[in-house]
Formats: structure tokens, sequence, C-alpha cells
């Protein structure tokens, strides 16, 4: 059986005194285990070790979970990332400080659902990476999501047997960035040379501009087969993808190979990369970009605009959403939902269909002439 008690401590007189605050003990695998109930109230710690006393015998709370605290869970997540080379791991290790000094010394079985409301409210009055907004629902969610992976671990490795209900926050996700192709255009032109063609093979494909464009590497490029290809294991969904030339897209390969091939040769050297600045691979260009943006009078554009065009420019061309997601390499229909892209050829369709029902419906009724017959 558990009891309730609140500890004594010596005061600076050597007087003892008792702690306002009410502790619980109760036995786990016949050990004891003490718990802080951070409450003043007699009824909180009795109801809490009632709670208590009903994990042990249910198998909630088992040997394994004895003295056990969330922050060795988090570094089962860390580890969990690392042996299976997420590439996510750099948003965990600067998102998990925050998440760690929360919830590091708390128990796994004090962490309820009222203590992650707790921790979301805490977040939401905090200021966020924009400046005079707070913390972004976006960020909470995925601080969240280590919580919750943290549970999930302890979980299959027989650490705990349970593990609370978190609820996400409603995310604004709804993605409006689009480049019309004047728009593309003017950007452009006041780019500087090399990274010219580098925008424009990401306003046609939509590939990742980071991870996939400026990595990829002439022995992905087919000119026989007209295509080219990203292995798989090299992008964000880790699956390969192929996207077929079209008529620029060729164009601008070519261009860019002879470019190469005259650097080659000059400097007598190999260079693997596509897009290249003087044969070094390219690593950044956000001073380049927000020059030109401003200059074009588009100021607050960001690369991946190109994604969103990608997809609503391929839509828009009739071709079938899912073909559409394997060449820019989405993996989920929502990113139509996302990006806020629908197909236009079936909503003007649709209004031809209006405009002919219409027609005929306004059409004035004209009134049949009586036959012979019915005249005489």
């Amino acid at each position: 059986m558990g009891s309730i008690y609140r500890p004594q401590y010596r005061d600076r007189h050597g007087n003892y005194r008792e702690s306002a605050i009410y502790w619980i003990q109760y036995f786990v695998g016949g050990k004891r285990e003490r718990e802080n109930t951070h409450s003043e109230s007699y009824e909180d710690a009795k109801n809490l070790l009632k709670i208590r006393e009903g994990d042990v015998g249910s198998g909630k709370l088992t040997k394994a979970s004895h003295g056990l605290l969330f922050g060795e869970l988090l570094d089962d997540v860390t580890t969990d990332y690392k042996i299976n080379h997420r590439r996510s791991i750099d948003d965990l290790k600067a998102r998990m400080p925050r998440v760690k000094a929360y919830f590091g010394d708390c128990k796994p079985l004090s962490i309820s659902r009222a203590e992650i409301a707790k921790y979301v409210a805490m977040r939401q009055q905090e200021p966020g990476h924009s400046k005079g907004q707070n913390t972004a629902s976006a960020t909470i969610n995925r601080e969240l999501s280590i919580v919750r992976r943290a549970f999930f671990l302890g979980i299959e490795n027989s650490k705990l047997a349970t593990m609370p209900r978190i609820k996400t926050l409603k995310e604004n996700n709804v993605r409006k960035g689009f480049f019309e192709l004047k728009q593309f255009r003017n950007v452009r032109k006041h780019l500087p040379e090399d990274l010219q063609s580098t925008t424009t093979f990401a306003y046609i494909t939509g590939w990742r501009m980071r991870s996939e464009i400026w990595p990829l590497q002439w022995s992905l490029v087919d000119f026989r087969a007209g295509i080219v290809r990203l292995e798989p294991g090299t992008t964000k969904n880790d699956k390969g993808r192929v996207f077929p030339f079209t008529a620029e897209l060729r164009q601008l390969l070519e261009a860019q190979r002879a470019k190469t091939d005259k650097l080659q040769r000059k400097n007598g050297v190999i260079i693997p990369w596509v897009f290249h600045r003087d044969g070094r691979p390219i690593k950044e260009f956000k001073r380049s970009w927000k020059t030109a943006c401003k200059n074009a009078g588009l100021p607050g554009r960001i690369p991946h605009d190109f994604r969103r065009t990608a997809v609503r420019n391929l839509v828009r061309a009739g071709i079938p959403e899912t073909v559409a997601m394997q060449m820019t390499g989405h993996k989920t229909r929502s990113v139509f939902d996302r990006y806020d892209i629908v197909d236009e050829t079936d909503l003007f369709e649709a209004a031809r269909k209006l405009e002919a029902h219409d027609s005929q419906s306004f059409q004035p009724k004209t009134r049949k002439a009586k036959s012979n017959n019915s005249a005489k």
C-alpha cells in the first residue's frame, strides 16, 4: 500500500519543520518509489497516489520504468535518428534543447495531456522567428513530434507501457508563392550568370535547389535518352526520380555542358557538377537572390516558390496529378491542398458547360407554328 506524507527538513536555526508540499510513496516490484506531487492539497496527493497504484496494478508502471526520466527517452530519439541516417537530424538537434529543458527531468508518467497543453501555451507566448510574431503552430508541432517519438520508442523498447494522447495544433500551411513566367524572367535577368541556369532548371522541374539541383552531376544526365534523373536515396523521400527533357530543358543542359567542357579544357580538371561557379560547387546564393527579387519588384519571394510553380504548370498543361507528383518528387497528394493548386483545365471546362446550359436556359421560348390541320 502507498502513503502520503510531507517530508521534514531543518531550517537555518536547526529546528525541524514540515514541508508544505505533499509527497507520495508506493511500491513497484517490491521497491519503494517516492514522487513529489508539487501540490499543497492533500486531495491532490490522494488522487495522484490512487492513479499511481492503478498504474502499478495495470502494469503501466513497471520495473523498467521505475526511476526513468523522460530525458533518457529523448536521448533514444537522437540515437534512433543517427542509426537510421535521417536527413532531418540537424533539425532535431536544433529543436531538442528546448524540449529537453522542459520535459527532460520529468518522469514519463507525470507528462499528462494537461502538462503538454501547458507546454504548448508557454511556447505560444514566446517570440518566434518572424519579427513581432509569436512561435508558429508548425514550430510547436515539430517539437511535439519529438515528444511523441520519445514515447513511441519507450514503448517499443519495453521501457513504458502507455503514453498520453498528443494533439497537434492546426497549421496555416497553404503555400501561395508562385512565379508567373514574366515574373520569373524578370528575377532571372537580375541574377549573376552562373545562377541563371540554376533557377531556370528549378522553374522547369520544381526540384529542390539546395539538396537536388546543386549536387546534380553529369552522370545523371542522359542526352541520348532525353532524361535527367536522381538516384534512390539522394532525395528527401529516398525515391529515385526521372524528368524527361522539354525543348527548353534540353537547350539549357546542352549550353551548360558546352560551358563545362570549355572550362575543363581550359583548367585541365574534371567538373562533375552540372551547375557550378567556375568549376566549384554552388553552396549559397542568399544575397544574390534577395537582391534580384528586390530589383525585380518582388521582395520576399523564396526559391521554394519554383517548386510550387512547377507543380502548377504541370497541372495547367493537363498532366495528371499522379504523374506531376512523380516528376517533382512529391510523395502525397496533400501537396495540392497545401500549395492551393487546382486543375484549372477542369474549371474552365466546367465554366464552358455552365455557359452552354445558361445559353439554352435564357433563350426566349418561341411558339411553335400551328400545322395546317390544326388551323382548319
